[in-house]
Parts: structure tokens; sequence; C-alpha cells
């Protein structure tokens, strides 16, 4: 493993226990083995190690081609499910829950973070949907209407079941209940958009 790598794993280990801001450049290079210098070399600060690891987190699960996109929207109901579960192994991931729940609390205070997760997460999410539906419309899969407001539709209620994922476990309650809500949110509006 890189001594970047290195960088960013120990670092997401030491955010989700202690925090931004708990967490120093001198606590990282430490847990790396290295010099607080040597870390300099391949990150300027603190914050540049933060936004790589959560630009990893927020990342689209779909990373598609407009090509591989239009082959995936033509299946219809089979790009939803596959969007859902890629959206799901995320929210299950359990190495990235911590990291989660801090990038919550950093996008209310770091106007680069929001930045990013608009640009990373939301712009590339409601994209890559609206060129999905914008196909199912024009091949009469799915009922003629605004693309985008179809994706804010999709996408929004994903976002929140991810959400009660991280609030149930920062509780410690079961999260069994949720495992099923992402298919079961896929059947749903699939039924209330398809061409009957």
């Amino acid at each position: 493993m890189s001594t970047k790598l290195k960088i960013l794993k120990e670092s997401k280990t030491l955010f989700s226990q202690f925090g931004y801001k708990g967490t120093s450049v001198r606590n990282i290079a430490s847990k790396v083995g290295i010099r607080e210098s040597a870390l300099y070399n391949h990150f300027k600060n603190k914050e540049e190690i933060f936004l790589t690891i959560a630009k990893n987190i927020f990342t689209s699960p779909f990373s598609f081609s407009s090509n591989t996109i239009e082959k995936s929207a033509l299946k219809g109901k089979h790009f939803l499910k596959k969007f859902a579960m890629e959206y799901k192994l995320l929210a299950f991931d359990k190495d990235n829950e911590n990291m989660f729940r801090i990038l919550l609390i950093e996008l209310l205070q770091n106007k680069t973070l929001r930045e990013q997760f608009m640009s990373e997460f939301h712009n590339k999410n409601v994209k890559i949907l609206s060129e999905g539906f914008s196909i199912m419309i024009q091949n009469n899969l799915v009922r003629s209407s605004d693309p985008m407001i179809m994706s804010y539709e999709f996408l929004s209620t994903l976002f929140y079941i991810r959400l009660q994922i991280t609030l149930l476990r920062f509780d410690f309650i079961s999260t069994n209940i949720l495992s099923t809500q992402f298919e079961k949110h896929v059947d749903f509006f699939w039924e209330s958009i398809k061409v009957k």
C-alpha cells in the first residue's frame, strides 16, 4: 500500500473515531508511522485529506458513460433496481458508517465539503437518473414527465432511507427493518411511472 493510501486509510479511522476537529495532522502521521513533515508531501493539510475521503464516500453509485446509461435505461425497472442496489451497498457499508455521520455534521460547517457533495453526489446522481428517465420516456417505457423531477423523487427516498440507517445505528437499533426498503421503493416508484 502506498503512503498516500495509508494516510487516507488511517485518517478515515481517526476521523470516524474522534471526528474532524478531534483529529490532528500529528495524530495521522503517528498512526501511519511517518513524520508530520512527510505527510505534507502527499497532502497540503488535514482538510485536503478529509475532502479526499469524503469524495470517495459521496461519489455516485453509478459511474456510467452515456452509452452505458442508455443500454441500462432501456431495461426500465432493471436500471432503477441496479441504481438502488448500488446505493444500498453504500448505505449498509459499515466501513463508511462513522464517516458518513461525521460528513453530515461537517456539511453544515464546511463550504468546500458542501460544494463537493453537490458536485460529486447530488448533481452526478441527478444527471445519471435524468438521462435514464429521458431514455425511458423516449422509448415509451414510462409516462411522459419532467426527467429532473423524476430523478429528485427517486433519489430523495434513497437518501432518506440511508439517513434512517445512520440514525438507527447511532442509537444501536437494528436496521433489519430497512433492509428491503430499497427494493420496495423501486417497486412502488416503477408502478407509479411505468406506461400501463
